[in-house]
């Protein structure tokens, strides 16, 4: 993972922040205890409802929940467990996960001979043209050869925007100017994707503010031209209860496999997530979790569930690494840490690799015991940008070796960058010192012992 120095200031709560918080003070009260009885679970579990109903839950999925998990856990393998507290948060866990759809669900695409075809539906400004992008994008990493047919021929600029979209990322667009039926649209695209070798073919439908008998009539006509293999609703996190409403309305009236929730990382309550596979029956496939082309994740309930419980997503973080950061990379940056030759070349590198994995935000998320630890505060994403531009404005050979930068290169460094010849010298010592704790820390890899005697003393209030 890659090394970085972060500012803590005030931020907005994301999704599931404030829930995961109550639902942790909940089972404090639980968990680890080496004797509980009813009135324990009773409490807990009365805690855990009203924070799933001020999340927005569907009052129908709340009392599922709640009645299944005092029925299991208020028989004997509970109460008279070795330990507990232990197995009744593994109860709530694997409720959470049943409620949330039990394991991720893959698209079920045809093999690379046959086109396989994934209609995108949903409402107008649910993000649906953006998530048809993200998901071509997605396939085209794993493998596959996707391409994108414009056939939302109502919504201004639709067309234009998916083409916009489809050059970002390198992913053909069929489109025909002036078309008015999205039928002879997608019959152009399936006959340019014969003759392109394309495997996969994502086809961007009409939207409406809001469902009407028109929108659901040509749905319905283009679905028995096309015979999906995947029917994808998107639908806006920040919606609520809407959304899952939405979601049920088009499965009744088109059908559906599955859902793509956008707006994943704002700070809605998370209520449409956790109604959606209960009151519908259809899988959660993909949320968005950002603006850019690759904030777009498949959907894991289990991970989810842990992060709601205050667990964390380690693997969701580890693969977001393994993304960016080359083996080969990482086991060079530790030798250079090692003999403390770690230069702010190397350091500039680090900061445009936490770039790419996305939000420093959502991966301290991830990690165990964060979650609603850090409800005041979050990373400076100012300071970040100014320590990359300040870096950027060296040359190859002062980032090489800092200690040639003296007063009158720090100056010109201030003059490129923007800042002060103060901030650039914070910034060299800020780095200086970094260096020495890297040193100190990859010693500590070699000798587990020293490393729980200094996390030892920083637990016990040593770091100032």
């Amino acid at each position: 993972m890659p090394l970085f120095s972060i500012t803590l200031v005030r931020y907005t709560i994301p999704m599931f922040d404030k829930l995961t918080q109550k639902v942790s003070d909940a089972l404090r009260f639980v968990a680890g205890k080496s004797a509980i009885n009813e009135k324990n679970i009773d409490d807990a579990v009365d805690a855990i409802k009203m924070a799933l109903l001020e999340a927005d839950v569907n009052l129908r999925v709340v009392r599922r929940f709640v009645n299944s998990t005092i029925e299991e856990a208020k028989g004997e393998k509970v109460l008279r467990a070795v330990d507990p507290g232990q197995q009744f948060v593994k109860i709530v866990h694997d409720k959470l996960v049943s409620f949330l759809g039990d394991a991720k669900q893959d698209l079920k695409l045809r093999g690379p001979d046959v086109i396989s075809t994934v209609l995108m539906l949903g409402l107008q400004g649910s993000g649906k043209t953006t998530s048809s992008a993200k998901l071509a994008l997605r396939l085209k990493k794993e493998g596959r050869k996707p391409m994108l047919a414009a056939c939302d021929l109502i919504r201004p600029a639709a067309v234009e925007q998916l083409s916009v979209l489809g050059n970002q990322i390198g992913i053909p667009v069929y489109k025909e100017e002036g078309a008015s039926d999205p039928v002879k649209v997608y019959r152009g695209a399936v006959d340019w994707a014969q003759k392109n070798l394309i495997d996969t073919l994502i086809i961007d439908t009409t939207g409406r503010l809001q469902i009407d008998e028109a929108m659901m009539a040509e749905l319905s006509r283009l679905r028995d031209a096309v015979k999906p293999d995947e029917m994808l609703l998107v639908a806006d996190a920040m919606t609520g209860q809407s959304a899952v409403d939405i979601a049920k309305t088009f499965d009744e009236k088109i059908g559906l496999t599955g859902v793509i929730l956008t707006k994943f990382d704002s700070d809605t309550r998370g209520g449409a997530a956790l109604s959606l596979k209960t009151v519908t029956g259809k899988p959660l496939k993909f949320v968005g979790t950002g603006e850019k082309p690759e904030d777009f994740e498949p959907f894991h309930p289990d991970r989810v569930a842990g992060r709601i419980l205050g667990m964390g997503d380690v693997v969701s973080l580890v693969e977001k690494a393994q993304e960016v950061i080359d083996q080969k990379e990482a086991l060079a940056l530790q030798k250079k840490m090692e003999k403390e030759n770690f230069t702010l070349e190397d350091w500039l590198d680090q900061l445009r690799s936490v770039k790419k994995m996305g939000s420093i935000q959502s991966m301290l998320e991830m990690i165990p015991g964060m979650a609603g630890q850090v409800s005041e505060e979050d990373i400076d994403k100012a300071d970040l940008k100014q320590q990359e531009v300040i870096l950027s404005s060296m040359t190859r050979k002062e980032r090489a070796n800092h200690l040639i930068i003296g007063p009158s290169r720090r100056g010109r460094i201030a003059r490129g960058s923007g800042t002060s010849v103060a901030e650039v010298a914070r910034l060299i010592k800020k780095f200086e010192k970094m260096r020495g704790m890297m040193k100190k820390m990859a010693k500590f890899n070699k000798n587990p012992a020293a490393a729980q005697q200094m996390m030892a003393r920083l637990q016990g209030g040593g770091m100032r």
